[in-house]
């Protein structure tokens, strides 16, 4: 560790005589990044290449529970909820696994090709959510620009990485106001594990076509990942073994956006997915098991303005999974549907040129073939004090009601499991969240702070008894209370980013024969983020993530139930040659042993070191 803290100070010392040494004559142009759009300092992970997941571990609204790497196997729960309570969505598409949850950030697009993460909760997740009861992790198409890079790398552990990307775009035909564009990326990834028998072997491969408007965008994406990974009590913890993953996932997109009338728009999308899974539980050579689920899905969603303050937001989407397991086969059945249509009328009082009050109130309909059908309502009510286009305050109090159905590997393992057992009378889960709110926004600096309590009804989740800690699904009932401080700064040299979360939950399981949940209770009481995006000088970047939570005790868990991880990382831009960057990266530098899920190892640390030229 010493050493590899001692090479990023000789890398800092080094960039910076250069910087001085360098002949007048021109400056680079770092590369722009801003905290108004970001919660994490860093965005390119230490382990393998970028994806859209990488670094949502310092990310002060997502808790990256990670198996082996984020990038690997990550579980992403939102204010305290469970995996499987968190969707993710690509434009106006909300991506489902049939599966389970752990597969949602099976994610084959390249970083480039959408925009900045938004995490929705309360009335924005009941609105733009789907089968995801606490949150949704958000993200947009991109506009295609023209360029490309190529990146290569490594470090210890054997870790080597290479990433090509590159994109065109023209005018479309004789039009002015019509283009068209394509992108292109490979990537791929290997190293022996930051522990003993955690190695990896990852593939990407994406492409987008884009035909863009003044006021239109159509993307066209298909995408395919394959990831070879193992872990010592992967999923099974804490028994004394170690599993392999072999996932090939493929996705294929078609996404349009349509704006009219200033604020209005509408948004649909095709999407199918599919998930081949071969799992390894190396206990002995019979314990494969083969699973492939598919996904076919549309989805509409939009925003209509009215006069007079009057307007509606609307969702709408239809998804049928198909599961073919070699294990999953205890269920009822292996296809089902599910049909979600939200709408949320909206009116808006304006005091004078810069207050106004908005009334929110609509409702959900959920519906599947194998579970019948729950309404839900939504409500809000948001004062806004805006004095220009960055200065502003919003305050809201809030109402959402949503609901979910659990996934195949809770409804249809077997009853009887050594591992996991399932429960084939599980029905719809039902969340709801009161919130208030206040964000403030300036030039420089924001704050961002939400009170909360939520009522999960029925949470699927895997529970434990004292003598047996294999894990059986069973519906609980769970209370939680949450408070979130967000809030960065922009200085001349250097922007900041810190974040404070508070959690506290009141759980029934309805049985005095269960003494614990598995994901339910694993949440930080405490958790703490501070971020710092440093320039030095025209060619040298500086980027650090912090991270330190107190975790809820857990009787699986062994070692510490707090911690603090670090990712350290630099960048030099050479000013003889303009489109290089150097970097390196550091992972975990301080000695801990913390298990984000109980009873699984966490990562070790990993130093990288790389360079990316750019046209």
């Amino acid at each position: 560790m010493l050493t590899r803290l001692a090479l990023l100070a000789y890398f800092f010392y080094l960039t910076t005589l250069l910087t001085f040494a360098q002949e007048d004559g021109g400056t680079n142009q770092l590369p722009t990044l801003t905290v108004m759009g970001q919660e994490t300092a860093n965005q390119r992970p230490v382990t393998t290449y970028e994806t859209p997941i990488s670094n949502l571990d310092f990310d002060p609204r997502v808790d990256m529970q990670s198996r082996n790497m984020a990038e690997a196997q990550g579980d992403l729960s939102i204010r305290g909820g469970t995996f499987e309570n968190t969707g993710i969505s690509v434009g106006s598409a909300v991506l489902h696994d049939a599966q389970t949850g752990h597969y949602y950030t099976e994610l084959p697009i390249a970083p480039e090709m959408l925009g900045e993460s938004i995490v929705l909760t309360g009335v924005d997740n009941a609105l733009r959510g789907f089968n995801s009861n606490v949150g949704t992790v958000s993200y947009s198409w991109s506009e295609i620009t023209k360029g490309g890079s190529l990146t290569v790398g490594g470090g210890d552990h054997d870790l080597n990485f290479q990433r090509i990307h590159d994109a065109i775009n023209a005018l479309y035909g004789d039009s002015k106001d019509l283009s068209w564009g394509a992108e292109f990326e490979s990537s791929r990834s290997e190293s022996e594990g930051t522990i003993e028998m955690g190695d990896h072997d990852f593939s990407r491969t994406t492409g987008r076509l884009q035909l863009l408007g003044q006021n239109s965008q159509t993307d066209l994406f298909a995408g395919y990942h394959h990831k070879i990974f193992s872990w010592p009590k992967l999923y099974t913890a804490p028994f004394g073994t170690y599993e392999t993953e072999n996932i090939k996932a493929r996705l294929f997109i078609l996404n349009h956006k349509l704006k009219y009338n200033n604020a209005n728009f509408i948004e649909g999308n095709l999407y199918s997915r599919r998930i081949s899974d071969r799992y390894i539980y190396h206990a002995s050579p019979a314990d494969l098991y083969l699973s492939e689920s598919k996904v076919y899905s549309f989805g509409l969603s939009g925003f209509h303005q009215f006069k007079d303050g009057l307007g509606f937001s609307y969702k709408s989407q239809g998804t049928k999974d198909k599961m073919d397991s070699t294990s999953l086969r205890f269920g009822k059945f292996t296809e089902r549907e599910y049909y979600k249509a939200t709408i949320l009328p909206e009116y808006r009082v304006d005091f004078n040129s810069n207050k106004s009050i908005t009334y929110k109130l609509g409702a959900s309909i959920d519906y599947s073939n194998r579970n019948g059908s729950k309404f839900s309502p939504v409500a809000e009510i948001g004062f806004l004090r805006s004095d220009n286009a960055v200065d502003s305050e919003f305050l809201f109090i809030s109402f959402a009601q949503t609901t979910q159905l659990a996934s195949y590997s809770a409804i249809a393992s077997d009853p009887a499991g050594f591992l996991f057992g399932g429960n084939q009378d599980l029905g719809r889960e039902v969340s709801k969240n009161l919130e208030t709110g206040l964000k403030i926004k300036r030039i420089k600096w924001k704050i961002d702070s939400s009170l909360f309590y939520r009522w999960d009804d029925h949470l699927t989740d895997w529970t434990f008894q004292a003598d047996n800690r294999n894990r059986t699904a069973n519906p609980i009932d769970v209370e939680t209370f949450g408070f979130e401080l967000i809030g960065s700064h922009k200085f001349d040299f250097f922007d900041t980013l810190a974040s404070y979360t508070y959690l506290s939950k009141n759980e029934k399981y309805g049985s005095s024969s269960i003494k614990g949940s598995f994901y339910a209770l694993n949440f930080p009481k405490h958790r703490a983020t501070f971020g710092i995006i440093w320039n030095p000088s025209d060619v040298l970047q500086v980027r650090i993530d912090n991270e330190w939570r107190e975790q809820y005790e857990n009787t699986i868990r062994s070692g510490p139930d707090d911690m603090v991880y670090s990712h350290l990382a630099a960048s030099y831009y050479p000013q003889k040659f303009d489109d290089l960057e150097l970097f390196l990266a550091y992972d975990k530098p301080w000695e801990e042993d913390f298990q984000d899920i109980p009873g699984t190892p966490g990562r070790g640390d990993q130093f990288s070191i790389g360079a990316t030229y750019s046209w």
